[in-house]
């Protein structure tokens, strides 16, 4: 039978003996940033870009072709506009390691799983555009609950090390 000291059991020596190499503590502070924050930074940004390319699109067909509802098609410009602001507003702040950027990033994939679950079905399904937003999503909602990334988007004195 193993002795623990009993100021050790609400610490957070528990924690790094569960951490493995691919997913070690970084913080914004230090500058160095782990494989699992890189990846997950860079699959925000590649939302936050691929935004900005649809909200392209949406201008264009706005101006060359002649939507059904003027309305309709420049309130969804704008809400795609919005969205993309804020995927570029949420991916510069998880690279600066901003808590709420946690939250926002899963409050997004959600979103964006649940527009590919419905991209799947119905008569105009397109699977291949389905898996293309269903697999970013995933990936990054299991990159945002690794340690190394909890641990960077947190704040100084709640950082586990």
């Amino acid at each position: 039978m193993v002795a623990y000291p009993p100021e050790s059991i609400n610490s957070f020596v528990w924690d790094i003996s569960v951490s493995n190499r691919f997913d070690t503590v970084s913080s914004p502070e230090s500058g160095k940033r782990t494989r699992a924050v890189l990846l997950t930074a860079a699959l925000i940004g590649l939302e936050a870009v691929a935004l900005v390319v649809v909200v392209g699109t949406l201008v264009m067909d706005l101006f060359t072709l002649r939507p059904d509802s003027y309305p309709s098609a420049i309130a969804l410009t704008v809400l795609a506009a919005l969205a993309a602001i804020w995927m570029i507003a949420v991916t510069v702040a998880f690279w600066r390691g901003q808590p709420w950027s946690r939250a926002a990033a899963v409050t997004w994939q959600v979103l964006q799983g649940a527009v590919a679950i419905g991209v799947f079905q119905g008569i105009f399904a397109q699977p291949a555009i389905g898996w293309a937003l269903l697999a970013p999503a995933v990936a990054v909602i299991i990159l945002l609950m690794t340690r190394s990334v909890v641990d960077h988007s947190r704040r100084p004195e709640q950082t586990s090390s």
